[in-house]
C-alpha cells in the first residue's frame, strides 16, 4: 500500500483512531503482540485502534488480556475484513466495563490532549499523582510506574520533501522515484509528484536510496560505553540470578560516543538492554539517539514499553555454577524461572486482593503489601506491561522457554542471538515470537556452535519476525551490510528475497518486537519521520547514511560534517578534523 498523492491510503495522519492506537497502553500493545503475525500492519493497526478507543472510553482490560494459541491459529486463517471483525469481537469480549470516571480513560490512552479526557499516567494513576507510586484497580492494576519518564522532545524542523529517490518503505515494498513527505515531525505522504509545502525544505534524492530509520532490538550502548573500561562497564548485576529490580537505563552514560557513530550508520532507535549473566537480568529501555543529550530521559523513546531481559543456557549457569551456587545447570535454569515467576504471581494476588478491598470500601483502609521491585518486574510482565527479550541460543532451550511463559501466561516478544532459530522457525511463527539475529556470528562457544548464515531469511521464509540486531557498538554501525549478508545467503539458498523484504528486518519487524510499530518502522502516513537517505544501494558495501532524519528533524548530514562529539570527546585530539 502507497501512500500520498500519487496513492490512497486508508488512514489519515490526523485521524483520532491512529492517535489513539498511537497512545495505547503498554499494556493492551503487548497482549494484543500474539496477533501481529497473523495479518497486514493496516489491518492490526484497525484492531489496535478500536481496542484503545474501547480502553479510552472507559472499559478496564482485564489483566488476563492475551490471545490464546487456539484463538491465534483461528486468526491466522483469516484475513481482511474477517480477520479485523474477528478480533474486534475478540476484544470487546474482554472488556469488564470498568467506569474510571465520567471524564473516562484509563492505562495512558486518554491524554490531556483528547477532549474531555481524563489526563493519566502509564500506570492508570491520576496525572500529578506521586512518581513512583503503584496505582490500579480491582480489575487489575499496573504494576509500570511514571518514575524516570522520558523528557524527549522532538526538535522543531521545516516541513521535509525528499523527491526523486528509490523508496524502500519497511512494510515490505519498493517505489522506484517517488517522493516522501514530512510534516510536524510525521510522514505525511509517499508518492509520486508531491507537492512542497510553503517553507519547505526540498531535497533531491535522485539516484539514491530512502529507507526507515533503523532500530537495533539489541544493543549495550551506554551500559558498556566506549572506552570499554572497568569504571564505565555498567551493563551486568552479576551479583545474583535475579536482578530483576535493576534498570539498563540507570548505566546509561549519554556521552558514549557509540552513540553518533550508530547514527552516522543511520540508526534512529535502538533498545539497550542488561548483560546476560542472570536469569532475570532487568529492565531494557528503547532510545533515541539524541546527540547531545545530558540525561538518559532525555533520550527515552515516547510511550515505548520497557523490557525485561532474560537468558537461558550457558551464560547464568557458568556464572554461577563457577561459584558453586544455583544455577549450575539448565534444569536449574528452568527451575530458577519458574520459582520467581510463581512468587510473582503471589505478589500480584496480593496486590489484586489489596485493590480489591480498597474497592469495598469500610471503616478501616487495608494496608497495602510491602513494595518489592523484583516482584514488580515479573507481575509486570504478567499483566503484558513489558515485553520479554529473552537471550537464548539453543532451539530446545527456546522451546523450553516459550512452555515456561505458557505455564505462566505470558507472550515473549522475542529470542535474541537465538543461532538455532532455523531449526523451529515454525513454532517462532506459530508462537509470534521474534528472532533478533547476527548475520554470521556463531561457534564461540558451544551452545551457539550449530549456527548457520541462512539463519535470518529461513525464518523469514517460515513467517516469522526475523530481525537483524548488532550487539555490538561496531556492528551497529553497519547494520544494512549485515542485513546484505543475511539476504545474500538467503538467495544462495535459493530463496527470493527483495531489497524491500531484507529492509524489514531492520525497522519494522524490531518496531514490532519492542512495541514501537505503531509509530515507527515504517515510512507509512502518520508514523515518525525517521528517514534515510543513502548515497547508494543500503545492500551495497559502499553506501553511506547521507542523510538521517529523526522525527523529522535532521540528526546527520554527512556532507556538512561528521556527527557532533560527545562531551566526552570535545577537546581531544583524535576527535577534531583538519
Amino acid at each position: 500500500m502507497a501512500l500520498g498523492g500519487g496513492w490512497s491510503s486508508a488512514w489519515d495522519a490526523k485521524s483520532p483512531a491512529l492517535a489513539c492506537a498511537r497512545s495505547m497502553s503498554s499494556r493492551l500493545k503487548n497482549a494484543l503482540l500474539p496477533a501481529r503475525g497473523f495479518a497486514p500492519h493496516n489491518e492490526i493497526c484497525a484492531v489496535e485502534s478500536a481496542a484503545c478507543e474501547a480502553e479510552r472510553k472507559g472499559a478496564a482490560m482485564t489483566t488476563d488480556l492475551r490471545i490464546s494459541r487456539r484463538d491465534a491459529k483461528r486468526l491466522q486463517r483469516d484475513s481482511g475484513e474477517a480477520f479485523a471483525g474477528r478480533l474486534r469481537a475478540w476484544t470487546a469480549s474482554l472488556a469488564v466495563g470498568v467506569a474510571i470516571g465520567a471524564a473516562g480513560g484509563v492505562s495512558g490512552c486518554a491524554t490531556s490532549n483528547e477532549p474531555g479526557g481524563a489526563s493519566v499516567n502509564a500506570s492508570g494513576a491520576p496525572s500529578g499523582a506521586p512518581s513512583g507510586d503503584v496505582y490500579g484497580d480491582a480489575a487489575g492494576h499496573a504494576f509500570v510506574t511514571d518514575a524516570f519518564a522520558s523528557t524527549y522532545r522532538r526538535v522543531e524542523a521545516p516541513p521535509t520533501l525528499i523527491r526523486g529517490g528509490l523508496v524502500i518503505d519497511g512494510t515490505g515494498q519498493e517505489f522506484p522515484e517517488a517522493d516522501v513527505l514530512i510534516v510536524d515531525g510525521r510522514i505525511a505522504g509517499l508518492g509520486p509528484g508531491l507537492d512542497a509545502p510553503d517553507g519547505a525544505l526540498v531535497i533531491d534524492a535522485a539516484g539514491r536510496f530512502v529507507t526507515p530509520g533503523i532500530i537495533d532490538a539489541h544493543s549495550h550502548l551506554g551500559v558498556y560505553p566506549s572506552p570499554s573500561i572497568e569504571a564505565t562497564s555498567d551493563g551486568n548485576e552479576a551479583t545474583q540470578p535475579n536482578t530483576a529490580e535493576v534498570w539498563a537505563e540507570h548505566s546509561v552514560w549519554p556521552m558514549d560516543p557509540g552513540f553518533s557513530r550508530a547514527v552516522a550508520g543511520g540508526v534512529t532507535a535502538l533498545h539497550v538492554l542488561p548483560g546476560s549473566a542472570n536469569l532475570f537480568g532487568g529492565r531494557g529501555v528503547t532510545l533515541r539517539p539524541v546527540l547531545g543529550a545530558r540525561t538518559t530521559q532525555e533520550m527515552k523513546f515516547l510511550d515505548a514499553p520497557q523490557s525485561l531481559k532474560m537468558a537461558c543456557g550457558e551464560n547464568p549457569a557458568r556464572v554461577y555454577g563457577s561459584r558453586n551456587t544455583s544455577p549450575a545447570s539448565d534444569m536449574a535454569n528452568v527451575a530458577g524461572w519458574r520459582q520467581s515467576f510463581a512468587q510473582a504471581q503471589e505478589y500480584r494476588r496480593a496486590w489484586d486482593e489489596y485493590f480489591a478491598a480498597l474497592a469495598e470500601g469500610g471503616e478501616e483502609a487495608p494496608t497495602p503489601p510491602d513494595r518489592n521491585l523484583e516482584m514488580e518486574t515479573l507481575a509486570a510482565v504478567l499483566n503484558g506491561e513489558l515485553t520479554v527479550q529473552w537471550h537464548c541460543y539453543r532451539a530446545d532451550e527456546m522451546v523450553t522457554a516459550l512452555e515456561v511463559a505458557r505455564e505462566f501466561g505470558f507472550q515473549v516478544s522475542a529470542f535474541h542471538h537465538a543461532v538455532e532459530a532455523y531449526k523451529i522457525a515454525d513454532i517462532l511463527a506459530e508462537r509470534g515470537v521474534c528472532a533478533a539475529l547476527w548475520a554470521d556470528w556463531w561457534g564461540f562457544k558451544l551452545e551457539a556452535y550449530d549456527g548457520i548464515r541462512e539463519n535470518i531469511p529461513f525464518v523469514d521464509a517460515a513467517g516469522g519476525c526475523a530481525i537483524v540486531h548488532s550487539d555490538s557498538e561496531v556492528g551497529i554501525q553497519r547494520l544494512n551490510q549485515e542485513a546484505a549478508k543475511a539476504m545474500s545467503d538467503g538467495r544462495r539458498a535459493g530463496l527470493d528475497i527483495s531489497r524491500a523484504r531484507a529492509w524489514t528486518w531492520l525497522s519494522l519487524n524490531p518496531a514490532r518486537a519492542l512495541g514501537i510499530e505503531a509509530e515507527t518502522g515504517s515510512l507509512e502516513l502518520g508514523k515518525a519521520g525517521d528517514v534515510v537517505v543513502w548515497s547508494a544501494d543500503p545492500f551495497s558495501v559502499y553506501a553511506r547514511a547521507d542523510l538521517v532524519f529523526m522525527d523529522g528533524a535532521l540528526a546527520y548530514d554527512r556532507a556538512v560534517s561528521e556527527a557532533p562529539a560527545s562531551d566526552f570527546e570535545l577537546g581531544q585530539s583524535h576527535g577534531e578534523r583538519p
